[in-house]
């Protein structure tokens, strides 16, 4: 029996690439670069905001792309909903998800306050007993140590952990971890990066059926 879900945040639950944008291009006109459009942006995303501004900076010192970092960091937590938005079906989820008695989580790879911040202005922070960001646990994903942290946390072993998620890092983290690994693909990443998870869905409400499959079979 399952007992913790560990969600990724952006490309499973929110649909930020709007928001990401504009911190993005918000960067590149200060360096006199020409604007991205949101298919570039998403290309980009998934390793955190430190790669994400170094992948849109590219040519530039060290010290730019830290002078680059900081802005689109103000920038971004400034505009954090400006235009993200959950994905259908998500907060009906995970109102299903916690009245069943999972305990819900997030880790992500962008900045743990920055995680917080959005869950809180949309108000869906209190459907999740931990909040994870890139510098919470040891390491970040695609590294197993945020489901390690979250299953030494809350006491279950990893045949009762499952990982939900969009990108090869997730997929990557819940595998090494030994959970059970669900693919969102209605997120950012391609249908190559998920091709080793466990199930795949195109809508997050399929992850409710997906887990009465698997508890039942």
């Amino acid at each position: 029996m399952h007992k913790l879900i560990v969600f990724d945040l952006d490309g499973t639950l929110i649909d930020s690439i709007p928001d990401l944008t504009d911190a993005v291009n918000h960067i590149r006109t200060k360096f006199s670069l020409a604007l991205l459009s949101q298919a570039e942006v998403t290309a980009l995303v998934g390793e955190g905001a430190k790669r994400l501004v170094e992948e849109a900076l590219p040519g530039f010192s060290p010290a730019d792309k830290q002078t680059g970092l900081d802005s689109f960091l103000a920038y971004n937590y400034r505009h954090l909903i400006d235009k993200t938005r959950f994905y259908p079906g998500v907060i009906e989820t995970l109102q299903i998800l916690k009245e069943s008695g999972y305990i819900l989580a997030v880790a992500s790879n962008k900045s743990e306050p920055h995680c917080r911040e959005i869950l809180r202005l949309l108000q869906a922070d209190h459907y999740f007993e931990a909040i994870l960001g890139a510098e919470s646990a040891a390491e970040r994903k695609p590294s197993p140590a945020p489901i390690f942290h979250l299953m030494r946390q809350f006491a279950v072993s990893p045949g009762e952990t499952v990982m939900v998620g969009d990108s090869i890092n997730d997929i990557r983290a819940g595998k090494s971890a030994g959970v059970l690994t669900i693919g969102c693909e209605f997120g950012y990443g391609t249908d190559d990066e998920l091709k080793d998870a466990d199930g795949i869905i195109s809508s997050l409400p399929q992850v409710v059926q997906f887990l009465s499959l698997k508890s039942g079979s």
